[in-house]
């Protein structure tokens, strides 16, 4: 469920080369408060996060991201 404080972020990933780096990374993007869905794309190196950005920032799903031990970056597309 969306609401109307929900920020809909794409973000361009490297470093992950296998399905297991996604399912590490949605899990622990999808623990951080105030996110409600996180999609990994696998074959474009993408991140897509539903989240309220009062609670969390791009900076801090980028920062999950590498703590993962992944790249990740805002995007356009």
């Amino acid at each position: 469920m969306t609401t109307d404080t929900t920020t809909h972020t794409m973000l361009r990933a490297e470093g992950f080369s296998c399905p297991s780096c996604v399912q590490k990374i949605e899990k622990q993007v999808g623990q951080l408060k105030g996110v409600e869905n996180v999609k990994v794309h696998f074959a474009s190196a993408r991140i897509e996060v539903d989240h309220d950005e009062s609670k969390t920032s791009v900076d801090d799903i980028v920062a999950t991201v590498a703590k993962a031990g992944y790249k990740a970056a805002p995007s356009a597309f």
